[in-house]
C-alpha cells in the first residue's frame, strides 16, 4: 500500500525526501520505500511522523479520514 497521505503531507510543506530521511535518521532510499509501501514503517517512526505532521497514525495509514490528531496524553 502506497502511503499517499504521507507523501501529500511532505509535499504540502515543501520538504524533500532527503530532509525527511535526515529528520528520521534513515537513508533517503529507506524513506522513499516507506512512501511507496515497499517496506513497513517501524512503529516508533510512525509516531514521529504523526507528531511531526500533527495528525494520527490512523490517518497516515488511511484507517480514518479525520486528519486531526486524537487528544494527546498529558
Amino acid at each position: 500500500m502506497m502511503l499517499q497521505r504521507l507523501r501529500d503531507f511532505r509535499e504540502d510543506r515543501d520538504i524533500s525526501q532527503k530532509k525527511m530521511a535526515e529528520l528520521l535518521n534513515v537513508a533517503q532510499t529507506t524513506y522513499s520505500d516507506y512512501e511507496r509501501g515497499k517496506i513497513n514503517i517501524p512503529l516508533d517512526t510512525l509516531k514521529k511522523l504523526a507528531l511531526f505532521f500533527d495528525t494520527s497514525i490512523d490517518y497516515l495509514l488511511e484507517l480514518t479520514d479525520e486528519a486531526k490528531p486524537y487528544p494527546r496524553k498529558k
